[in-house]
């Protein structure tokens, strides 16, 4: 199971107390996956269309408690997409129109019925934008496994994508859109972000197993962190000691180290047979060991002389 799929499980598992929760919910699944079909006359009808049995199961339920609307249950099947099979749930003509009145996408005027398509009605209430977003996410919504990355998107319309925009930034949430196949997708791509929204939606146990994994992810950034500057010292190091051992084998070619105190011959010699050895090390292995600060004097000055003859040859030569 993905870890998608395990959040959309957890999330069916909730179940709405408060009636305006229902409706929240009811609301988003119409919006997400909910089709209008004319039925003539002017009428027309609600089906919803899911290929979740469990989620179906949940919307027919919910319509039952909230709106007293009992839906048909029927299934389709898709050749053209894989034999893909889909629950779709039916509301009668009467129904659909107190469905519809009861979401306020039409208001009963004089002259009739005006269709006012998709509800712009803010919600005040933590708990509804709790239901409405929980709704969405198991309507039309997926999430990125956390060990790849994070993410987790609505997928949604035009007109829909402000009301879920909405309601993620006045819960605190930042989120952003993009336009894929037709579609807008809203989504949430920072860690702190998703969390919160699975916290939102009701998906504790998504949102530990999500902080396990950061954690974790997190310790091995770090310890890669600290290997890669590990490496990068012992390279620096390693270069600096190559450098040195040519330094000193091209003025031991042409001068010889014998015109050098002994200390810095021993020295000298040293790092011509040692090149990738710390200065800790090269101190060990004198015939009076040093510490690496009492090595790193005497490579000065060995390397100031080597540097001053070279100089003083170069000035001759012009």
């Amino acid at each position: 199971m993905s870890f998608s799929a395990g959040v959309k499980e957890e999330l069916l598992r909730t179940q709405p107390e408060k009636t305006c929760c229902m409706l929240s919910e009811i609301s988003a699944y119409t919006q997400s996956i909910a089709s209008l079909r004319l039925a003539g006359g002017g009428r027309i009808k609600v089906v919803y269309e899911t290929e979740n049995a469990a989620l179906a199961k949940r919307i027919f339920l919910l319509l039952k408690k909230r709106l007293e609307i009992t839906a048909t249950l029927s299934f389709a099947r898709y050749p053209r997409l894989g034999g893909r099979r889909a629950c779709l749930l039916t509301v009668n003509e009467q129904d659909s129109r107190h469905l519809l009145v009861s979401l306020r996408m039409i208001r009963e005027e004089e002259g009739g019925d005006v269709f006012k398509g998709v509800p712009r009605a803010a919600m005040t209430r933590r708990c509804c934008r709790s239901a409405f977003l929980r709704a969405a996410f198991l309507g039309a919504g997926a999430m990125t496994n956390p060990e790849k990355g994070y993410r987790l998107e609505f997928v949604s319309s035009e007109s829909r994508a402000d009301i879920l925009t909405g309601i993620l930034e006045k819960s605190g949430l930042s989120c952003h859109t993009t336009d894929r196949r037709g579609s807008r997708i809203v989504y949430i791509k920072k860690g702190d972000d998703v969390v919160g929204c699975l916290a939102l939606m009701g998906a504790h146990q998504a949102l530990m197993e999500m902080e396990n994994i950061r954690i974790n992810r997190d310790s091995r950034n770090l310890a890669n962190r600290a290997t890669n500057c590990d490496q990068a010292n012992l390279n620096k190091q390693l270069s600096a000691g190559a450098k040195q051992a040519a330094a000193i084998t091209a003025y031991s070619l042409k001068h010889s180290l014998a015109g050098l105190p002994k200390d810095l011959q021993e020295l000298g010699r040293l790092r011509m047979l040692n090149p990738d050895v710390s200065l800790t090390e090269l101190g060990g292995m004198l015939s009076t060991p040093v510490g690496k600060s009492g090595v790193n004097h005497k490579m000065r000055k060995l390397m100031n002389l080597i540097t001053e003859e070279t100089d003083e040859n170069e000035g001759e030569k012009e």
